[in-house]
This record gives C-alpha cells, structure tokens and sequence, in this order.
C-alpha cells in the first residue's frame, strides 16, 4: 500500500498552497479524439459504478467518480443512496481506506461537482482537500442551483479541468434528472403488455396475467427505477393491483408513489392501494369529500368543455414539484391513449405475449399510434417467451 499522507482541511490554505506553486492551468477544449485511452477507461468504469445508485438517488442523479494517477486508478466511488455520501466524496473515502494518497491525482466524474451545501457539503470542497489536481467531467449540471458553479470555483482553485469526455452517455444515464432540471416535469414511460391478438385483457372471465415470469421481473425492475407509478381507476377496479416494487430488491431505494386518474371518485376504499401502507395519490375532478385513506387531489379541467379528467399537463408539473422525475404509466388502453395523443410519452416498453387471451379488450397500441406519437422503436428482445419492444422519442 502506498503512504498515507495527511492532508489540511482548510480550502483558503489549499488555495495559498496551489498559488504557491505557480498551478494555473487552462481550460481544455477537447475533440473526441483528443482523449487517450486510459482516459476513457477511466470515464466508462465512473459510468459502471454510477449505474449502482439507479433507482436507489431520485430525486439526486446517479454520479460516478474514478481517481488516477500515474495511469493506474487508485479509488472510486459512486453516489449510493439519498443522503449518503456524493461519489466524489466516497471515491476519496475509498482511497483513503485503501491508505492511499489523493494529492495530485485526476478525478474522472460524470456530473460536475456540486459547490453548494445540500444534503452533504459540497464535493468541489472535497477535491480541495483531497489535492486532486486535474478533473475531468462527462457532463455539466444543468439544476439551476449549480449551473456551472462547480466548475468555476476549480477553476478559481487553479485546478485544470477537462469536459465533455463521454458526456453523451452520461446524459442519457442521468436522462430522468437532466429533464426534470429543465422542464421541472418527469420523463413518462408507458408500460404495457399485449396477447398475441393486441388484446390486454379478457371480457371472459377474472383477470389474469399472461406475460412470462421474466417479463414480470423486467416490470418490477421499471418500478424500482421510477419515483412514480401511474393508473387509472378502471384498472384498479378490475385487477386492484398493488403496483410495489416486490420481485427484484429494492436495495436502499424507495417504493414508488402510487398515481391513479379517477375523475369521480370511484376508487374502492378497501383496495390494496388504498388499505396498504405504501404512499399512493388519488387525482380526481369532480366529486367532494372521500373516505378512502390515501391522498387525494380535486384537479378540476383547465376549460370546462374537457370531459376526458384530470388534465395531464397540470398532473405532469404536480408530480414534478413533487420532485418526481421518471413517471411509470402502467394501463390501461384509455390512459395510454391520453398519453400518446397528447405525445407526452417519452419512452415505451411493449411487452408482446403469444397467448390468446380469445375476446378481449383492445390495448389500442401499434407501431403506427406509437410512431405518430414521436417515438422510434430502439430495441426489441426476447424476455422469456416475449417479446420486448423499447420505444424512444424520435
């Protein structure tokens, strides 16, 4: 193991230090191909170890850091779960478990560190202190509350900084967060399975579920990674769905919120979502006063010719003052056709089973309304006996 060398915690004596030594280093504006090997090792493996704080960060994004020195890493850390440690922090925590020196090293981070006082202090303090002298960034932090102050105040401490290596990767794995930072709403992700008729369900008969096993586990796999789960009332009449997380860990996340659309109140109050002890929020629009022990919101219509409900507009901005920022839109036909119609879905998971559920009620989803809806289909794999299709918007 290397010498563990003691370092001043205080960022003025950092800052004389670093003077001292003559360190003002300019800006690099870099091509992709600028970019050496190892250093793009580096910016996949803060990637890696980032996606370990999916589903368990909301309403922070998942953030990865590597520390590298002499072209060998040396530490990494990742943002784990809400209130911990950022992953600047635990990658310098690491490194000091491991007895390693910090000082002169390069951080590779995937979001610009943060320089204001949150849940923990801020990580451009911890690079401070840790004498990192060069960070290299995927991507800048678009939250109005950072908005490049990070990477000023390196700057200002006359530590080198590098941008844009992998950024587009980066985004797209804090996609959910970069969206809701500048339009202050969830990404909306439909969910819906089909037989092999296009039919969700039977008109014959009690409900029951005709996707594979692994299909179900890729379902609960979406919850864990959503803040929210959305239906509609028909749905929870006919199939009164628990919509948990219960089938894949839950790690040290959080069950979602559970979303229902119900214009006049006709949630049943003994229903699961309603009698468990999970958090869930009934929107409706006409109707006074509810017995149902649960959380409920009168969103009358924003002009009174609407007879469809709650205006999806107003619940998008509700849901992301709540800072929720990945919606989960699960059934039934006639809340993915509001969604599609009003082209405010974002992403699409198909599942196609080839079960015949014989006389059934449409799904009303094709390739046509998804495409005229903006989306594009990005994959589409075999999950089990299914089919999975992923669509994104175009």
């Amino acid at each position: 193991m290397a010498e563990r060398v003691e370092h001043s915690n205080n960022p003025i004596e950092i800052l004389k230090a670093k003077s001292q030594m003559g360190a003002a280093y300019p800006k690099r504006c870099m091509s992709d191909s600028d970019w050496t090997d190892f250093e793009r090792k580096c910016m996949v493996r803060a990637l890696e170890v980032a996606q370990q704080g999916v589903g368990q960060v909301s309403p922070n994004p998942p953030v990865g850091c590597v520390l590298a020195r002499d072209g060998e890493i040396i530490a990494e850390g990742w943002h784990d779960h809400l209130g911990d440690l950022h992953a600047e922090q635990a990658a310098i925590a690491d490194a000091e478990a491991r007895g390693v020196a910090t000082q002169g090293a390069t951080a590779f981070v995937t979001l610009e560190p943060c320089n204001h006082h949150g849940r923990t202090p801020p990580c451009t303090e911890a690079l401070l202190w840790a004498g990192i002298n060069r960070v290299v960034i995927a991507a800048e932090d678009v939250n109005p509350t950072v908005r490049g102050g990070g990477i000023a105040c390196l700057k200002r401490a006359g530590i080198e900084v590098a941008q844009g290596l992998l950024e587009a990767e980066a985004r797209e794995q804090m996609r959910a967060f970069m969206h809701w930072c500048e339009r202050r709403r969830p990404i909306v992700i439909l969910k819906a399975a089909l037989d092999c008729n296009g039919n969700v369900d039977s008109t014959e008969g009690d409900p029951a579920r005709f996707t594979s096993e692994e299909s179900l586990d890729k379902v609960h796999q979406l919850r864990r990674e959503c803040d929210a789960v959305l239906v509609g009332v028909n749905t929870v009449i006919r199939d009164d769905p628990k919509l948990t997380v219960r089938r894949v860990d839950l790690g040290k996340g959080h069950q979602p919120l559970r979303v229902v659309l119900d214009r006049r109140l006709r949630t049943p109050v003994n229903s699961e979502m309603v009698v468990d002890e999970e958090e869930t929020l009934v929107l409706h629009c006409e109707g006074e006063g509810t017995s149902l022990e649960c959380e409920t919101i009168l969103m009358p219509p924003l002009f009174s010719s609407s007879d469809e409900g709650v205006d999806l507009v107003q619940l998008l901005d509700l849901l992301g003052d709540r800072e929720i920022q990945r919606l989960l839109v699960e059934g039934g036909p006639d809340v993915w056709a509001r969604f599609l119609s009003d082209d405010l879905v974002d992403e699409a998971y198909i599942f196609h089973s080839n079960i015949d559920l014989g006389k059934g009620l449409r799904g009303g989803i094709t390739s046509k309304i998804l495409e005229d809806a903006g989306l594009i289909i990005s994959s589409s794999d075999v999950v089990g006996v299914d089919r999975l299709e992923h669509w994104k918007r175009a």
